[in-house]
Formats: C-alpha cells, sequence, structure tokens
C-alpha cells in the first residue's frame, strides 16, 4: 500500500499534478480543413456528428454545420485538429469531447421552449438569437423566447416570442431563453 502510494505521489510529481481537463466541443466554432468525409445528419444534432466521429478510428476532429435552406446538416470529419474559427454555422470538436454547447444564464442552446407563444416573425438574413431577445426584452408580455434556425421549422429562421414560460426541451432546431 505504501509503494502505491509512492508511486502515485512520484507520477503526481512528474507530470505537475495536473488532473488533465477533458475538452469540450464548442458552439458557434468551426475548423475549416483536415476534411476526409462529410454527410448529411438527418436528426439535425451535432451529437450525432460527434459520435460518428467516435466510431471512426481515422478522425481526429468534427464540424457540425446548421443546416442553411433545404440542404440540411452536415457533418465534416477531419483526419487532422485544425485551429478553430469564431463562425455561427457550426458546432466543432475533437475526437473524445462529446458535445457539451455553452451555457449561459440567459441563453439556453440545443433548448425548444414549445407552447405558451404570445406571436412569432421571420428573421432577416443575418438576425439571429440576438434580435430573438432583444424582440423579448422590448415586449412587456414577453416572459420568454425562442429562436428556431433555419432549415429546421421552415426555410426561414424564426422567433417565437412566449407569454409562458414552457419547460425546456432539448432540440439542436433551437435556442432559447427566459426574460422575466
Amino acid at each position: 500500500m505504501l509503494r502505491a502510494s509512492l508511486v502515485i505521489f512520484s507520477l503526481m510529481l512528474l507530470f505537475g499534478g495536473a488532473v488533465p481537463r477533458q475538452a469540450a466541443a464548442q458552439a458557434n466554432f468551426d475548423r475549416p480543413g483536415g476534411d476526409y468525409k462529410h454527410f448529411k445528419v438527418q436528426s439535425g444534432d451535432p451529437a450525432d456528428c460527434a459520435l460518428s466521429c467516435e466510431r471512426d478510428r481515422l478522425c481526429r476532429a468534427w464540424s457540425f454545420s446548421y443546416p442553411k435552406d433545404k440542404g440540411g446538416a452536415v457533418c465534416w470529419l477531419k483526419s487532422t485538429v485544425p485551429a478553430r474559427t469564431a463562425n455561427n454555422c457550426c458546432v466543432t470538436g475533437v475526437r473524445g469531447a462529446g458535445v457539451v454547447e455553452r451555457r449561459t444564464r440567459s441563453v439556453e442552446s440545443s433548448i425548444d421552449r414549445i407552447g405558451g407563444d404570445l406571436r412569432s416573425f421571420e428573421l432577416k438574413a443575418g438576425q439571429g438569437e440576438d434580435t430573438c431577445r432583444k424582440a423579448c426584452d422590448d415586449d412587456n408580455k414577453c416572459r420568454a423566447w425562442t429562436f428556431a434556425r433555419a432549415g429546421y421549422l421552415g426555410p426561414e429562421a424564426r422567433c417565437y416570442l412566449k407569454s409562458q414560460i414552457k419547460p425546456p426541451r432539448r432540440s439542436p432546431c433551437c435556442t432559447s431563453g427566459v426574460v422575466r
């Protein structure tokens, strides 16, 4: 027992006592380059792309592109680990990372709040979740919002303002938030 403790202590000193942190996939980033395979993701869920990378021994990294028009979502498997770049089109990660999307107090990634609609409207090109959140902030009757990406619930992106706070449901289509 003493010998095992000494070995563990020695290894900790050798590696600086640091426990390696698991890498996490990141929403709103892409990894351009290194592609060796791509395919449509019927579910539209980035977790399915991450799982495909895990199951393919050649894969070192992946990028998931949200649907555009009628093209559908696409998974890009990569034989290298290219540098990431900020881009709202995608979720990206390295093999072993899984999918961990950003979570903040006001933004719920991959969450839909179905029902309780006050009103909805189509968003113009270039408008996104910030436009939807601001519309809810500016409407005293709005308690929550859901931004639906283009290609999931219709050809265009759409904002749903909610008069009620409905339970969150996991869905790659949407980003939601509670305002009041």
